[in-house]
């Protein structure tokens, strides 16, 4: 099989669109058919079949993405090992991380990494764990950095810290005038994550748990660096890290609500494709990021 008409492969199975794939290729769509011609003789099966106005990837085409993408891996990955021969600490990182790992866990590890390697650069995407995946799966970054959940097959998870999240609220908030209980935080409004976020639901589930309403939402919002700052002026509550609580600048002046029913435990971990390549500089932010 040619690798070129592999990536054309690729491009086509990501699109579910010759044409689409041409233009996004700079190749006329007779390239792309010959190239996919190529693939089906190889193979001895059909990889696509229609699907409306488009066209999507058969059981032997699913099989075949899986191996490309593994041989693409491995040439880009062979030409990083072979360029970094010599260079020590340095090279290029791509780290997928979630916000409150990037706000706290992330800056000193850059620090200290930078101070050994000047040269080396980062690039970092945050965002939630569910969004963060796929790329990894997709070769567009070297490593991600989030909550532990199910370690996929070919992929390798390494523990780094723990967080704990608690119901917060301004320090001047009148429930911590007295020692209040899980039915007391109901008569109160929230601000939260949207539903479907692990820890939103995680906070819903211990409601329904103990038969009591589910907290009453003022303000959602994605994004969760919002939310000390927020909660802090606006005299809501939250369920936000333990980190937050007393940061300057960001929501300074809260304080945990501690209630052993609403304090989520969770684990940090880095999780990276078993046989991909990580360069000495990768490698170097993982300990110092384990050491945080």
């Amino acid at each position: 099989m040619d690798f070129r008409d592999l990536r054309y492969f690729e491009t086509i199975a990501e699109l579910q669109h010759v044409g689409r794939a041409a233009e996004k290729l700079h190749r006329t769509q007779p390239a792309l058919t010959s190239a996919i011609r190529r693939l089906e003789e190889d193979c001895g099966f059909p990889v696509f079949e229609r699907a409306g106005r488009g066209i999507r990837l058969t059981a032997a085409g699913q099989v075949l993405l899986k191996w490309a993408q593994r041989v693409r891996f491995d040439m880009e990955d062979a030409k990083l090992e072979i360029a970094a021969i010599g260079c020590g600490l340095a090279g290029h990182i791509r780290i997928g991380i979630v916000p409150t790992a990037a706000q706290f866990l992330l800056p000193a590890a850059a620090r200290q990494l930078l101070q050994e390697g000047p040269d080396i650069t980062l690039r970092t995407v945050v965002g939630l764990v569910d969004k963060l995946k796929p790329l990894l799966d997709q070769g567009e970054l070297d490593m991600v950095v989030g909550t532990e959940t199910h370690t996929e097959p070919g992929m390798v998870s390494r523990r780094l810290a723990e967080d704990a999240i608690v119901v917060a609220a301004s320090a001047k908030h009148e429930l911590f005038r007295g020692k209040p209980t899980l039915k007391d935080l109901t008569k109160y409004r929230w601000a939260l994550q949207p539903p479907g976020a692990p820890s939103r639901d995680w906070l819903d589930h211990t409601f329904d748990r103990c038969r009591l309403p589910r907290p009453d939402v003022q303000v959602e919002s994605t994004m969760l660096i919002m939310l000390p700052t927020l909660i802090a002026e606006t005299g809501l509550l939250s369920f936000i890290s333990r980190h937050h609580l007393g940061v300057k600048g960001s929501g300074s002046g809260l304080k945990e609500i501690p209630l052993k029913e609403t304090t989520m435990l969770r684990r940090l971990v880095v999780t990276y494709r078993e046989k991909g390549y990580l360069s000495a500089a990768a490698l170097r932010l993982i300990d110092l990021l384990a050491q945080g």
